[in-house]
């Protein structure tokens, strides 16, 4: 399984419009051939962004999808000035962790994008592979994943809450029982990452992950 991310930058403002049209593009044209992880856009963090997360089995069947849905005359959706810059990134989900399911786990969710030092992969696992059983009883993570195509070695983590009161008292109960982050579970010989990120995202009407 990999994970096609495409985050898209729009004009000020302008998001409401974009996910109109893409939204639109999508259930038209383009879910026939195989249907998206989800879609949101960003409420704190980066603005004006929107962010979508595409399944696959392999690079080859993202290949062969994509070519197909390609030939229909409403995809990709004509866009216009609604949008300022883009990235795609693939990512590869850990063995221990969830994949992404379409339901209602947010609205809220929390995308954590780490810099994870080269080198330092066998700490890194062992410190998450170790924490998350502990940390998920207390909520849910939608997947852990890291880059393959892309910018190398970024980690990304998805969380779902219902509230942002929720996320903050799970958070800092899971700090204050030190059973978080997984660092202190595993400590690693040296640093593990490099830098940390994170934005809060709302999922789009049409997002299979609600």
């Amino acid at each position: 399984m990999i994970y096609e991310m495409r985050t898209y930058t729009t004009p000020p403002n302008q998001a409401g419009k974009f996910l109109e049209i893409y939204g639109d593009a999508y259930e038209t044209y383009r879910k026939k051939f195989s249907e998206m992880a989800g879609c949101w856009y960003t409420e704190i963090g980066p603005l004006n962004q929107v962010i979508t997360i595409w399944p696959y089995k392999n690079l080859a069947e993202r290949d062969k999808i994509r070519a197909a849905a390609s030939k229909e005359e409403g995809w990709p959706p004509h866009l216009g000035q609604l949008t300022t810059g883009g990235t795609v990134e693939v990512f590869a989900p850990f063995s221990f962790s969830p994949l992404l399911e379409p339901g209602n786990h947010g609205p809220i969710y929390e995308m954590r994008s780490y810099q994870v030092v080269p080198g330092t992969y066998d700490d890194l696992i062992a410190g998450w592979e170790k924490g998350l059983p502990e940390r998920t009883s207390r909520s849910p993570i939608s997947v852990l994943m890291l880059s393959d195509l892309g910018v190398s070695h970024k980690l990304v983590h998805i969380w779902p809450y219902q509230t942002f009161d929720q996320r903050a008292e799970v958070r800092g109960n899971a700090v204050a029982d030190k059973i978080w982050p997984p660092s202190i579970i595993h400590v690693p010989k040296q640093p593990t990452l490099t830098t940390q990120e994170n934005l809060i995202m709302l999922p789009a009407k049409f997002s299979p992950m609600q």
